[in-house]
């Protein structure tokens, strides 16, 4: 994939004044991410103020990529999630040894029966008992790879939400953060195509650009052919307030773009979809993938199916963003 260390995304201007952190108020975050009429071209050397237009632009930077190991939260994460497993797979290992004790034991009888003919006639019950014996190991021998196959996946669908959650995303000059500390806050839907695609699913947001922030949604744009198209956005009195709120839509931006570009690639070959397909990922409240898919965003059905972030619906739908991915 194409470096993208030159390629523009649009922000709001920086305010240093303000600290992000961590809370349950999508509105709150908003509150941290300030527009002004002006817009700022941020270059490597200048920083100038420009009228009556709503581009901002800014430069992503790569990063080595991070061990891909699986770490320690995540198999706590593992634990916490499926609290028994251990346990199962535990009972399922002594199950099998004290079978395979038990065939052991009967295999030396019975080659014991078979050069004694004074004990031919132990010898149907020695059969029975062997295979119950290798019955019950063949059956726990069963329960624990399914049980140890289902372990892997979970252990590696959380790995890719901890390097999920470990991705930056620009707030604006001076703020850089993780996916995580919007936990609770947003749900991000990544758009992740050529410029073209990102335009194409900018302009087919804007009728539902003030329900979507509503559902706590902020989206992030990730050009895979290293070039990110401005956003023009005409502003004028009538419609500051809608041209506002279009900006905090799309105000975030995906920094170290190896890694994003490495966690993309890992996302696609494990859902068979060819590398160079441009593709949405939904995240829940929680941070994990919601839904996916080649092609557009469909923000009105994401309209129809999360539950505000506000209001009397607050907290009690928290957990209805979908299923895990």
């Amino acid at each position: 994939m194409a470096s993208l260390a030159n390629v523009p995304y649009i922000l709001g201007p920086p305010n240093t004044h303000h600290k992000p952190h961590n809370n349950n108020n999508f509105k709150s975050l908003c509150h941290h991410f300030p527009f002004h009429r002006n817009i700022w071209w941020v270059s490597a050397t200048t920083v100038t103020p420009k009228r009556n237009s709503s581009t901002v632009t800014c430069f992503a930077a790569n990063k080595p990529s991070s061990s891909t190991e699986i770490s320690s939260t995540t198999r706590i994460r593992s634990e916490v999630l499926t609290p028994f497993r251990s346990v199962r797979m535990f009972f399922y290992l002594a199950f099998i040894a004290s079978g395979a004790l038990g065939g052991f034991i009967a295999t030396t009888q019975l080659i014991a029966a078979l050069t004694n003919s004074s004990k031919t006639a132990d010898i149907p019950e020695m059969l029975k008992g062997l295979g119950i014996d290798i019955g019950a190991v063949s059956l726990f021998a069963f329960l624990y790879y399914r049980e140890n196959n289902a372990k892997n996946l979970q252990m590696a669908r959380l790995s890719r939400e901890e390097s999920l959650s470990n991705l930056k995303l620009r707030v604006d000059q001076k703020r850089i953060i993780p996916v995580s500390s919007l936990r609770g806050i947003a749900r991000l839907v990544i758009c992740a195509g050529p410029a073209s695609f990102i335009l194409e699913s900018f302009r087919r947001s804007e009728p539902f650009t003030e329900s979507l922030l509503d559902r706590g949604v902020l989206v992030v744009p990730f050009p895979t052919d290293g070039s990110l198209p401005s956003f023009e956005i005409e502003e004028n009195e009538e419609t500051k307030e809608i041209t506002t709120k279009r900006k905090r839509l799309w105000q975030l931006a995906p920094v170290y773009t190896s890694e994003w570009s490495k966690w993309l690639a890992e996302q696609k070959k494990l859902a068979g979809v060819p590398s160079e397909s441009p593709v949405y990922l939904s995240l829940r409240l929680d941070g994990r993938v919601r839904g996916s898919g080649v092609g557009y965003p469909p923000w009105n059905a994401f309209v129809a199916q999360l539950p505000p972030v506000k209001g009397i619906w607050s907290g009690i739908l928290d957990g209805m963003d979908g299923r895990v991915l």
